[in-house]
């Protein structure tokens, strides 16, 4: 299925490609399109995680606590060890990338390593860790790039001169149109139960659906509340995250589910689990407070009324 994904989506994007070419370019705009299609698609399938990565300024890591998290999280879902980045920024995200587990690389952002515990890193690492193993991160890298060649296709067009006005009509109408329909089929084509199943299967590598939950949460409130440069720059790239930068919400051309039905799902599969639910923070700092321990007093005795033994 997930290939058959792939094609189909290479083949609308190509299609796509093609029309605008024709328009601005006539038969032979066509052909040429057709040829940068093919030469992207080859291209991107060996560097999607080299473009995507560098579209970040991700820088890799080789030790340290992001390292030690997806190295043990790797060995228990039986993956080969990805590359690990890291992005200097205050947004809050994550995502991986590569054209297959042998070749992947994840990353997260500075923003998410400051607002997220130990155990809510590990379980946003599985996710990715499970969009490597179900070979998501191949149709989500390729996606985002040709779209975003399209939408620049389309922006030429703008600037696109010859000898007939109404040439230059027509490529300024499809520079309007193409664009946004791009990105609709990006949007179309990269479905939202792909989330669902990252969550199930980061969940399952993890052992811990509601850290993942939690995480979900207080990402979803930074991306909202800190906008991010690079899917400003191209929407296109907007798939490519754990959460959105929007408010999150279903919607028939949303790149993910909504947020609080995905961690309505992950504390289903908690109960499924048998996990006991956390305790409420109120019941945790009397239990806390019972459990202090007490200063242990001397007994006093005839001989020792102060109890300086």
């Amino acid at each position: 299925m997930s290939g058959l994904r792939t094609v189909m989506l290479l083949a609308a994007l190509t299609a796509l490609f093609m029309g605008l070419g024709y328009t601005i370019g006539g038969s032979g705009g066509a052909l040429i399109a057709l040829g940068i299609a093919a030469a992207m698609n080859l291209f991107t399938f060996w560097n999607a995680d080299k473009i995507v990565l560098k579209m970040h300024g991700a820088r890799e890591v080789t030790s340290g606590q992001l390292v030690d998290i997806v190295r043990g999280l790797a060995q228990r879902g039986a993956l080969p060890m990805p590359k690990v980045y890291v992005v200097d920024s205050p947004h809050p995200n994550a995502f991986a990338t590569g054209r297959n587990p042998d070749n992947a690389a994840v990353a997260a952002t500075t923003g998410l390593m400051e607002i997220l515990s130990r155990d809510e890193i590990a379980g946003v690492m599985a996710h990715e860790l499970a969009h490597v193993k179900n070979r998501d991160t191949l149709i989500m890298t390729m996606t985002a790039t040709i779209a975003g060649a399209i939408s620049f296709l389309a922006n030429f067009g703008l600037f696109f001169r010859g000898g007939d006005n109404r040439g230059n009509m027509l490529a300024m109408i499809a520079a309007v149109i193409v664009a946004p329909f791009a990105a609709m089929i990006v949007q179309m084509a990269i479905s939202r139960t792909r989330e669902y199943g990252a969550d199930r299967g980061g969940a399952e590598i993890s052992g811990n659906p509601r850290a993942l939950a939690s995480a979900l949460a207080k990402l979803a409130q930074g991306a909202a509340r800190v906008p991010n440069p690079v899917s400003l720059r191209n929407p296109a790239a907007a798939s490519l995250y754990i959460v959105p930068s929007g408010t999150g919400r279903d919607s028939l051309f949303s790149t993910h589910p909504d947020t609080g039905n995905r961690i309505a799902a992950l504390e289903a599969m908690a109960d499924e689990m048998g996990l006991a639910a956390p305790p409420p923070l109120a019941e945790v700092a009397r239990q806390r407070a019972g459990t202090a321990v007490p200063v242990t007093r001397r007994r006093t005795s005839a001989l020792d009324p102060h109890g300086r033994r």
